[in-house]
């Protein structure tokens, strides 16, 4: 007998061109929705290679011209917004953004508001003005040079202000955002440093993992969500990197679809009040978050189903039946092994744990398998610290 399945919602996805070699399509693809493009990347990776002068080439062969613009670090809304008034006027058709998820998100917001001329400080989620975004937005076509963020597949450009005291890591959201094309091809992968990969691998299963486990998790973010994870199957990393690049791509669907949780909604102030990269935030809380998820489930919890998730994970990644603790030791097994710091060398102290704690409860926070307290929160933070 066929389980009742709930009602749930899916909202649009980019056109996806998955593959190795699918970077040649870049040119075809622009030349679809115009003649003028900002090309947005970041200072060095895809410049570096031989695929910068390719792309060239191919854009001139279809008449196209460019304007060009770098991001540097994670994009603040100063560079969004210098960005939007440089470009305004050069008469853009379509944004075309090649990089890590820091340029994918720069890009994001830069498109949303070509036309429009005005701050995103006028829609950052909580710390704006609070002005909802109506579109439309310039074409945008997004090309991923790393594995972790999954931003080729989303609606929201995460931008932040670094300051100890007053920084912020917010999210301008909105459908109109979602890219028309993701251009993945596993090829460019090549250029990333083996460390930035790890961290981007470990960012993308968060994602996979914290979507699989969410509140708003459905039948098809489930089976995306395990399909994503079968790369990191056999041991971190193992499935090189054609998975690695399906992976995070399926992460940022499913992130886009059901939310995220523990992990992410600490990754905001972490990434806010310290010098911490994101994809480092997420691997280094990862394990512990887990395991302070499933003690709270079976103590408030005990038959949630996301006990039997955090199961099916474990015996995903280890080929064989698994319990929930299993997937706990097989995380803090990547964690050593990947040598992920903990949170102090980016400058955290016992003192900032409430800063912390009292700025975490966002978006992500919220489609946590389980509410968690301020007292697990700190535990959890204090076995990173």
């Amino acid at each position: 007998m066929m389980t009742h399945i709930a009602p749930f919602n899916i909202a649009r996805l980019p056109r996806i061109l998955f593959g190795e070699g699918r970077v040649m399509d870049i040119p075809t693809q622009v030349a679809a929705f115009g003649k003028r493009v900002l090309i947005i990347t970041g200072a060095q990776s895809f410049r570096a290679t031989a695929h910068w002068q390719t792309l060239q080439q191919g854009l001139r062969e279809q008449a196209i011209t460019w304007e060009t613009f770098t991001v540097q670090g994670e994009p603040s809304p100063d560079m969004v917004d210098e960005a939007v008034k440089d470009y305004r006027k050069s008469g853009i058709e379509i944004v075309l953004g090649i990089g890590g998820g820091s340029v994918l998100d720069a890009a994001k917001a830069i498109a949303g508001l070509l036309p429009h001329g005005n701050s995103v400080m006028d829609h950052l989620e909580g710390v704006g003005k609070g002005i909802p975004y109506q579109g439309p937005s310039t074409p945008f076509i997004a090309v991923p040079t790393t594995a972790g963020t999954g931003s080729e597949a989303t609606k929201n450009a995460v931008l932040s202000q670094q300051n100890a005291e007053t920084g912020f890591k917010k999210s301008f959201r909105h459908d109109c955002l979602v890219p028309q094309v993701a251009i993945v091809d596993p090829n460019l992968l090549a250029s990333c440093p083996p460390d930035l990969l790890a961290a981007n691998g470990m960012d993308a299963f968060t994602q996979l993992l914290e979507s699989y486990v969410s509140t708003n998790a459905n039948p098809l973010t489930d089976a995306l969500a395990l399909s994503g994870m079968t790369a990191f199957r056999d041991g971190f990393f193992a499935g090189g990197r054609s998975q690695l690049a399906y992976a995070a791509l399926l992460s940022g669907i499913t992130l886009a679809q059901a939310g995220l949780g523990s992990v992410h909604g600490l990754a905001s102030p972490l990434g806010a009040f310290f010098p911490c990269p994101h994809g480092v935030v997420c691997g280094t809380l990862l394990a512990e978050a887990t395991d302070i998820n499933i003690l709270a489930l079976r103590e408030r919890d005990p038959n949630s189903i996301a006990l039997t998730k955090y199961a099916n994970v474990g015996a995903l990644l280890l080929n064989r039946p698994s319990v929930c603790t299993s997937l706990v030791d097989t995380l803090r097994n990547w964690t050593q092994r990947l040598a992920l710091p903990k949170l102090s060398v980016y400058g955290m102290q016992p003192s900032d744990l409430d800063k912390v704690v009292a700025n975490c409860r966002g978006s992500s926070m919220k489609t946590n398998p389980i509410v968690l307290t301020d007292a697990e929160i700190r535990e959890l933070l204090l076995r990173r610290l």
